[in-house]
């Protein structure tokens, strides 16, 4: 009797987590694309057949000689397999069951209250969080509002560092995209690494001493609350447009630089929609307006996404290298070699465009535009055998090799500061 009461206990705490969609029974495949008609099968497969693109983003950003990862519903399972076998397009399958995966992502059923840096936190926890941090480290932390989200939650920013006057900054967000949990836990990790290693660890309190960490821990909160709430797979904001009724903008296609061009999308329903304008998202604005007004003093610009262990650098949004591409591609190579001296995690780097697809409207393009000229994007574990379904277990080893990065990029910055 009793074990029966803790199974229906668990079953309860299991589908709280996912609430509306369950995901039973979906697969997610990895297919290898060869050549353009290889390409051309996918298309006419995701215009058949509604599919959920995880890497790349969009049926549109698929190259030759890659690989494609999607999500498929339960009932369209047979439907595809038939079709790839079919047509003789190799694959494999990388979860067979996403609601296995979904709950596998939490180390144990039973959550504890309150916040966790080795948990996926929910958005009030990590709001309340942003509070005590800042009120508990008043001397290395504080905390402003930049803006509010569409559905007119509050954007945080923290700022990081020891006080002084006319201090460089680097500018770091995390969870532009809803379904990347491992995004906001590492901007959660950085805020609590930075407090407990102050004034312990030389390289910590140099770059607290000398530079400011402004830190966005989510971007998209309204898509966040989304994936705990509804829907686990959600990426996009939650904004709604006249004459659709396809919800959400991709922040990360909604800034102006090349907007709208290659690899992103005018239809509302895509996942990569580029929305009605740049800037159209109050996220996007109250981001770019804040930098806008701290280009003075903000050298460097860091955005954490996930997933594919990639470090990048402008461009995306066109085919064209930086001035200084040179330096940009020595910094990266630096920094992944430095990431991966811990776990020996590999990483691949290079500029956006050509390193893991075109994609118009970044932020990291953008602020490079803005004059920002150590501008990179994170994409974090891992490979794709869990893609957006990392479990907690791998929260710590992402961070800390993370951790190491970011401190090793950070202080470059602040060596050729002039």
């Amino acid at each position: 009797m009793m074990l029966a009461f803790l199974l229906l206990v668990t079953l309860a705490l299991a589908s709280a987590h996912h609430s509306g969609e369950h995901f039973e029974g979906e697969k997610v495949f990895r297919v290898n694309v060869e050549d353009e008609n290889h390409i051309t099968l996918l298309h006419k497969l995701a215009s058949t057949t509604q599919i959920d693109f995880w890497k790349p983003d969009s049926v549109i950003q698929i190259k030759p000689h890659s690989t494609v990862d999607f999500r498929v519903k339960a009932e369209d399972i047979f439907t595809v397999e038939d079709f790839l076998e079919q047509n003789e397009l190799q694959y494999e399958v990388l979860i067979s069951n996403l609601r296995s995966a979904l709950e596998g992502q939490f180390d144990s059923q039973v959550r504890a209250t309150g916040h966790s840096y080795k948990k996926y936190n929910r958005w009030k926890t990590i709001e309340a969080w942003t509070q005590q941090v800042t009120s508990e480290n008043p001397d290395l932390i504080s905390r402003s509002a930049i803006g509010t989200t569409f559905e007119g939650r509050t954007m945080y920013l923290l700022k990081v560092g020891k006080a002084g006057p006319n201090k460089p900054a680097i500018f770091m967000d995390c969870g532009f995209h809803a379904r990347e949990w491992i995004s906001p836990a590492f901007c959660q990790w950085f805020v609590r690494e930075a407090i407990r290693t102050y004034g312990q660890e030389i390289q910590m309190t140099e770059l607290l001493d000398k530079l400011d960490f402004y830190v966005l821990p989510v971007f998209n909160i309204d898509g966040y609350v989304y994936t705990w709430t509804k829907n686990r797979m959600w990426r996009k904001t939650r904004s709604t447009q006249a004459g659709t009724t396809c919800i959400g903008t991709d922040p990360n296609r909604n800034f102006d630089a090349g907007w709208c061009e290659l690899g992103a999308s005018r239809d509302p329903c895509d996942e990569i929609y580029c929305g009605p304008a740049a800037e159209s998202e109050k996220e996007t604005k109250a981001v770019a307006n804040f930098i806008r007004s701290n280009l003075s003093s903000i050298k460097a610009y860091l955005t954490i996404h996930s997933y594919s262990q990639m470090l990048l650098y402008p461009y995306s949004y066109d085919y064209k290298l930086t001035t200084n591409n040179a330096e940009l591609n020595a910094l990266a190579k630096a920094t992944v070699k430095t990431l991966a001296s811990l776990h020996g995690t590999k990483y691949t780097y290079g500029p956006g465009a050509t390193t893991i697809y075109p994609a118009a409207g970044g932020s990291d393009d953008w602020a490079y535009d803005q004059g920002i000229k150590y501008s990179f994007t994170f994409e974090l574990r891992d490979k794709g055998r869990y893609g957006f379904t990392l479990p907690e277990s791998q929260i710590q080893p992402t961070c800390e090799e993370t951790m190491l990065a970011i401190k090793y990029l950070a202080e470059y910055v602040l060596e050729h500061l002039y």
